[in-house]
């Protein structure tokens, strides 16, 4: 790729003002301080490592309220429409994060027929991957953060957030309060721009949805159709939200409990989900002492927990492990059990969301206001910590790096409001845990959209997944303007073993796949899909 070069004088005569003091606008509705960036040439190539993008750059200001100063580059790819007599436009995708790389995201459309009328841009956004970057220096400290901590180990988390902090502080310089969901907007729109286009489509994953709601709000009528997949909530703090995902991880919990507690004659784990929950809870106390069956520890009975109670598709599987962990207590371990759980936790550890930039996520979530007192953490720790530990809802309650905040905002978090943009869609599922069901049916409230509800799924990501009903009703929503119903559902794509309850008079079926195989298929799928 190629960064066209800017010279200031090239930028001195350009007006800022107009009369009074006030934005120069021109007919177009864009500042004549920023013309010069919504007007640049893109220079396309082929994208290294990307098979069948073409790759380019565009110029931002790193301050818009000062474009005449230091200015940063925002890599773009591009998929063209493979029908261009019949193209309506441009559909503008971002996987998430805060801080995914999206150059290779147009490639999860190709096989669509949204790739058949649209050219699908991706992007990498400011501060991340192939465009300018933010970095932090790596955190050095090593303390014990365990799923369960005692009260002498909960500092450790506070010293681990402020320690990040210090380092994203010392590295990040005056770029880093300039990399936010505001400015990112802006950039888009200034590639929307550059693109030659009047409006834009556009398809939003995760913290995408709130980055879309963003952008529809400051550019309304800059933002045809839109939908975003698996919705953060407008309407609360970051922090409020990961509360949400510590309630939707014990939700799956409770769904796998219940679901095994109907089938007590093939998994022997109890006729009801506490007496399930009492078997999870004898191995945990066994693990406080001892190794048990591949876990060396509490914590890894609690990070495997949360993964396979989330997905429905290895839940038979997991109430398997449960079974064979126990009878391991009672001295009848299977020789393969130790081999087979340390693959299991293996792969369980390879799902665990992570930041995806060095230093993209550490600024942008601390837009939201976050509590300063300690105390306030340690409250939510110690609850969580002693109700429902299983799937290590305590680290969602945790400090982070935002509440040592080293830098001052520039500008307040904007409000999502539904203006003068169309009617979209939101789509969810009920059992995803990295944003919570309800945070998309606040999405859809507050924008008036249409919702697509997923039920008894835990899948993150919904289109593109491999559900033909989520991805014909998205279709014929961007491609032919068709809406669904107001609120609808579909069936997902990951569900439990056809396993009959107890008492039923059919028989179950022979032959189900193994549950190794099963979550290598699932993590493979996560670590591809190209959404955080």
């Amino acid at each position: 790729m190629r960064l066209r070069q800017w010279g200031v004088a090239g930028m001195a005569g350009v007006a800022l003002l107009g009369a009074g003091g006030v934005p120069a606008l021109a007919a177009d509705g864009v500042p004549a301080k920023l013309k010069a960036f919504y007007t640049q040439q893109l220079s396309w190539a082929p994208c290294a490592a990307l098979a069948g993008l073409e790759c380019a750059t565009v110029v931002v200001p790193m301050d818009y309220a000062k474009p005449g100063a230091e200015r940063v580059q925002v890599a773009i790819s591009r998929r063209k429409a493979t029908d261009q007599a019949g193209r309506r436009g441009v559909l503008l995708v971002n996987p998430g994060g805060p801080g995914g790389s999206g150059l290779g995201l147009p490639n999860r459309f190709a096989a669509q027929p949204v790739g058949r009328v649209y050219d699908v841009v991706g992007f990498d956004p400011r501060g991340v991957g192939q465009s300018t970057q933010l970095r932090c220096e790596v955190s050095l400290l090593e303390l014990p953060q365990p799923s369960r901590p005692t009260e002498a180990q909960l500092p450790n988390f506070t010293a681990t957030a402020r320690d990040v902090e210090d380092g994203c502080v010392r590295a990040g310089g005056d770029y880093r309060k300039h990399v936010t969901t505001r400015n990112t907007a802006r950039d888009m729109d200034v590639i929307r721009g550059a693109l030659g286009e009047k409006k834009i489509n556009y398809f939003g994953y995760s913290y995408g949805t709130w980055l879309g709601a963003v952008y529809g709000s400051l550019f309304p009528r800059n933002l045809d159709r839109s939908v975003l997949d698996s919705a953060m909530d407008p309407n609360k703090t970051w922090h409020e939200q990961d509360l949400d995902s510590a309630h939707s991880i014990k939700f799956n919990f409770d769904s796998w409990a219940a679901w095994t507690a109907a089938r007590h004659k093939t998994f022997r784990l109890g006729t009801t989900p506490a007496q399930v929950r009492a078997g999870l809870d004898e191995i945990a106390a066994a693990l406080a002492t001892k190794p048990v069956g591949g876990l060396g520890e509490v914590t890894d009975l609690d990070t495997f927990t949360g993964f396979y109670t989330r997905y429905r598709a290895v839940w038979a599987g997991f109430s398997q492990q449960v079974r064979e962990l126990l009878d391991s207590l009672q001295g009848n371990e299977n020789p393969e059990l130790a081999k087979r759980n340390a693959a299991l936790l293996e792969l369980a550890k390879r799902s665990l969301v992570k930041p995806t930039s060095a230093g993209t996520f550490q600024a942008v979530t601390c837009e939201w206001d976050w509590p300063s007192d300690q105390r306030d953490y340690y409250r939510g720790m110690r609850q969580w910590r002693d109700t429902h530990p299983y799937g290590r809802t305590v680290s969602f309650l945790a400090p982070t790096n935002c509440a040592f905040r080293g830098f001052t905002r520039t500008e307040p978090l904007p409000e999502i409001t539904r203006t003068a943009y169309p009617t979209g869609l939101v789509v969810h599922a009920e059992g995803d845990t990295q944003t919570a069901y309800p945070n998309g049916v606040a999405m859809a409230e507050t924008l008036r959209h249409h919702l697509i509800s997923v039920p008894n799924d835990g899948e993150h990501g919904q289109y593109g997944s491999g559900g033909a009903c989520v991805d014909n009703t998205v279709n014929r929503y961007l491609v032919d303007g068709i809406l669904p119903a107001t609120r609808s559902e579909c069936a997902g794509v990951d569900k439990p073993a056809d396993i009959p309850v107890d008492g039923a008079t059919v028989q179950a079926p022979q032959g189900e796949p193994d549950v190794v195989e099963l979550a290598t298929g699932i993590v493979r799928r996560l670590e591809t899909s190209g959404i955080h």
